[in-house]
């Protein structure tokens, strides 16, 4: 069912509300990914977060990242799209490399480590893992969709 409101003389359509985030899939030339642990909840995945409306989303992910980590980088390239169906968040995930800067903590995080691809999948959920793993891959970006805990397949 569309719903529509009268503006002017011209329909419009109602727009469904979403969220976009950006995070940076940080990866250091031994092969290791930048993880923080979130102050909120303790759990562990990639520096990010909502994307302001007024900046493009490389300035995005070069803010969150700084912001959350103390490290600075330099966007490369899109390496997947998430949508937490669940939510309306629509995560844009940029492969970076590390640029500068030192690795500390934040309001956001309790913890930041370079994890290796084993750490990654012991110490983070499916939908954060499988998102700095696909910035290794070569076949992407890659869009997937999840329910906040688990990837959904969808056709």
């Amino acid at each position: 069912m569309l719903l529509y409101m009268s503006i002017g003389t011209s329909p419009a359509r109602s727009t469904p509300l979403h969220s976009v985030s950006v995070a940076g899939a940080v990866i250091r030339e031994d092969g290791r990914f930048l993880a923080i642990q979130r102050a909120d909840n303790g759990k562990w995945e990639l520096p990010g977060g909502v994307l302001e409306l007024d900046e493009s989303p490389e300035e995005g992910v070069r803010r969150e990242v700084y912001e959350e980590t103390g490290i600075r980088v330099e966007v490369d390239q899109l390496s997947g799209i998430y949508k937490n169906l669940a939510r309306g968040i629509v995560a844009l995930v940029f492969r970076c490399k590390p640029s500068g800067g030192a690795e500390r903590t934040s309001d956001e995080s309790t913890a930041v480590a370079w994890l290796t691809p084993e750490e990654v999948t012991e110490r983070m959920s499916e939908v954060y893992a499988v998102r700095l793993l696909d910035a290794t891959a070569s076949d992407g970006p890659h869009v997937r969709n999840h329910d906040g805990r688990q990837l959904i397949e969808t056709r």
